[in-house]
């Protein structure tokens, strides 16, 4: 699974899907293994073109996920309005999850809101075993974050798991 962050003026681009689609096809990478990952303030431009922007997308079939979902502009509307098959739980919640019972509750919220609507629910900035611990009592089973791996180049994450290249290649 690939996850990209989009920008704004990329959403706003009438041909913005028409590029991921080349791009899939130049790289090879299968639509379903790419997550396009929106924050909450792109959803404020609720507009038609918006919404269809995310359904062309969306029939590619790549994943949608709403990023740092829980700050800003939160509106449970989104999970219905817009075609997204996920949310990430911002850092600002997983921070003290292990230690302050607010936190714990409003990820577990979060997590069962997600289910629920059927919504992979992912937490974002996991740095420690506790973390980890109060996430899986929270009923999330994805993360990401420090605790997991730092950031690295492609060709480190293809040696880490062992990818060699020239097996894809034709």
């Amino acid at each position: 699974m690939v996850g990209v962050n989009l920008a704004a003026s990329q959403l706003q681009q009438a041909d913005f899907p028409g590029v991921v689609e080349s791009i899939l096809v130049d790289t090879g990478l299968q639509a379903n293994s790419l997550t396009l990952e929106i924050t909450e303030s792109l959803l404020l431009a609720d507009n038609p073109a918006t919404v269809d922007r995310l359904q062309r997308l969306k029939a590619l079939p790549l994943r949608l996920a709403i990023d740092d979902f829980g700050t800003g502009y939160s509106s449970l509307a989104y999970l219905r309005r817009f075609p997204v098959d996920g949310i990430k739980i911002d850092k600002s919640f997983i921070d003290d999850i292990a230690t302050d019972r607010g936190s714990a509750a409003l990820v577990r919220a979060i997590v069962q809101i997600g289910r629920t609507l059927g919504l992979m629910v992912v937490s974002e900035g996991i740095e420690f075993p506790e973390q980890v611990a109060a996430l899986r009592r929270a009923g999330c089973r994805y993360g990401q974050g420090y605790y997991f791996a730092r950031p690295m180049e492609a060709r480190e994450v293809e040696r880490v798991l062992g990818i060699d290249k020239r097996e894809y290649q034709l």
